[in-house]
């Protein structure tokens, strides 16, 4: 008799000779990848290379002109409603966080839940304090204290925002988090931090997938991916990442570091 043999997980994240064009180039040409649950992946490459484009792909806000992409072994959804349930799998922490200055910081916490909440759940959240102790919870994990829940964002230390909108996502509970360059405006103080408490939001359920643009933060992370006008020149394990590599990544870019 055949031994029984244990089903592997299809990947959060699947492309598949994904084709994005662009003016003079391609913005990705043939792009293919796989991340699974629980790896802590670095998006690398320079100004233009396609990192933006890749995660907007990733996440469903561009649709690629060739190729496929899989969220946990599914395509797109069709209806809106399944494409909401299906999106609410996908997290993103962009660059300029994209928190509602006016609204209390529970109130944007709970905006990671919409997509999971009938509308006029949604419509009440403008109105009245839901889920408090929830969102109290999620302050917790990125080290806030709850207090500053009824506080307007507006308000908050430029710190204090960046952990915000990380407990968003945590309100959120993807399978996926993406970051589109977080740590490309903050201090090196306050870009070790946030970076590490990104890390440490991988689990055997979720992968993180973050752009970079400092090859000197890769400690910490599983796996790299490399882009140079838009297509992938490298994917493999940290450890391999070769010098002669991060420098023909960045020729000509003045404003990255160096391994």
């Amino acid at each position: 008799m055949t031994p029984a043999t244990t089903p592997t997980a299809a990947p959060v994240l699947e492309l598949q000779a994904i084709h994005v064009p662009g003016r003079a180039q391609p913005r990705l040409d043939g792009v293919s990848l796989r991340l699974q649950a629980g790896e802590r992946v670095a998006l690398l490459g320079a100004s233009g290379a396609g990192k933006s484009t890749l995660l907007a792909v990733a996440n469903g806000l561009l649709q690629p002109q060739q190729g496929t992409v899989l969220w946990s072994g599914r395509k797109r959804a069709r209806s809106d409603r399944a494409r909401r349930r299906q999106q609410a799998g996908i997290g993103t922490l962009w660059q300029d966080l994209r928190l509602i200055e006016e609204l209390t910081v529970q109130q944007n916490l709970n905006c990671g839940r919409l997509a999971h909440w009938p509308w006029p759940k949604a419509v009440l959240n403008l109105l009245l304090p839901l889920e408090s102790e929830a969102c109290a919870q999620a302050l917790r994990q990125v080290d806030l204290h709850p207090q500053l829940l009824s506080q307007p964002v507006g308000e908050l230390s430029g710190g204090q925002r960046q952990r915000v909108a990380i407990a968003r996502l945590l309100r959120q509970e993807p399978q996926l988090l993406l970051a589109d360059e977080p740590l490309a405006s903050l201090d090196p103080r306050l870009a070790q931090e946030l970076l590490q408490l990104l890390l440490e939001q991988v689990s055997p359920q979720r992968a993180l997938l973050l752009s970079l643009h400092r090859p000197d933060l890769l400690q910490g992370f599983d796996r790299v991916i490399a882009l140079r006008e838009g297509r992938l020149c490298f994917d493999g394990p940290v450890a391999e990442l070769s010098s002669s590599v991060v420098e023909s990544l960045y020729a000509g870019d003045a404003g990255a570091a160096t391994a």
